[in-house]
């Protein structure tokens, strides 16, 4: 997938994470998850910015090994992020 934002360009992270998040992509729901991830902000050129720091938080606490990682919110916060970056690139989510 090609992604236009600079701080896409970069993301590596594991495939099985990866694959799990583009599964998750089908299902995403911004209005309900949007306003969880980001407390209340919803506006398309907020989102995403707030969505690639976010991330890069989890995937710190995730190199790390830190206990408070969690698979499911990492998962939940990468699909939000990939479609999030579709939307604002022009491109269809599911």
């Amino acid at each position: 997938m090609t992604l236009s934002h600079p701080g896409l360009a970069t993301l590596r992270r594991p495939g099985l994470l990866m694959q799990a998040a583009r599964h998750g992509l089908a299902h995403y729901r911004r209005a309900r998850l949007l306003p969880r991830l980001l407390g209340g902000e919803t506006r398309p050129e907020r989102a995403l910015p707030r969505l690639i720091e976010a991330e890069a938080r989890l995937e710190e606490t995730r190199l790390r090994g830190d206990a408070a990682y969690s698979i499911p919110a990492h998962v939940e916060m990468l699909v939000a992020l990939l479609a999030e970056a579709r939307l604002a690139a022009g491109r269809p989510v599911g």
